[in-house]
């Protein structure tokens, strides 16, 4: 695997790559089963497989979830390059950010909606990387897990609206054998913390009112962020110890 951490090398580099076809994953580290679930998807599908790894500051509007996130670069090396795929973009801020986030890019309808409506500018933040990033990798298929099932819908959104020759890939969330959705947030609970959070999906999945459900999770003792019924699925966030957990389920 070659790690790449400028744009320039990546873009002579990706002129080599002919009319073979590109399949990329971007992350922002942390990796775990989730990430290696499409990373397998992108490397089966696609004869080059690209990876990023890069910590967006622009899609946190809280700085100490920012700070706490769970992320270890080496273990992600390693763990890309056990996977097998060909390429990792690492890049810096810098190399994001050469403007230091003056353009952005903004959806104004369902980013202000469940997540956006409790996490102001997160989804400029990460419409703007991602803009980024496929601009710079120019990939043929681009691969997201549905845990992020809003994140997912704006993105494929944004190809729409901007009429890019990519195609994105929804890939089914990866559970734990008790239910939890994986998440790199997970590894921020405690013990009992992480004993208890599988009950978050198990409520999900119990079926309801929104209002039902929302107190059966404050019931179990969740802080309930939000609990929405939209297009025939049912989208969550909640707080537990601190730290925030999301899930959505088809109705």
């Amino acid at each position: 695997m070659k790690i790449i951490k400028t744009v320039e090398e990546f873009k002579e580099i990706r002129k080599t790559f002919g009319d073979k076809s590109v399949g990329f994953v971007p992350t922002m580290g942390g990796l775990h089963n989730g990430h290696l679930s499409l990373m397998k998807r992108a490397i089966a599908e696609n004869d080059i497989s690209v990876a990023s790894v890069y910590l967006n500051p622009t899609q946190f509007n809280d700085k100490k979830d920012l700070e706490t996130y769970p992320a270890n670069f080496a273990d992600d090396c390693a763990l890309l390059e056990k996977a097998g795929v060909d390429y990792l973009f690492a890049p810096t801020y810098p190399v994001m950010y050469p403007d230091d986030y003056a353009y952005m890019l903004t959806e104004k309808r369902f980013s202000k909606e469940l997540c956006g409506a409790k996490r102001p500018g997160h989804f400029d933040g990460v419409l703007t990387v991602v803009m980024k990033f496929f601009n710079i990798v120019r990939p043929t298929r681009a691969y997201f897990g549905e845990k992020d099932y809003q994140q997912y819908k704006l993105l494929d959104g944004m190809v729409k609206a901007f009429f890019m020759d990519i195609e994105l890939v929804p890939c089914p969330i990866v559970r734990e054998e008790n239910g939890l959705a994986i998440s790199s947030r997970n590894r921020k609970l405690s013990k009992e913390g992480l004993a208890l959070a599988p009950k978050f999906h198990e409520i999900l999945a119990s079926g309801g009112s929104e209002e039902e459900i929302a107190a059966k999770l404050e019931a179990a003792g969740f802080k309930v962020d939000y609990v929405t019924i939209k297009d025939n699925r049912i989208y969550a966030a909640v707080f537990l110890e601190e730290v925030r957990l999301i899930d959505n389920l088809e109705r």
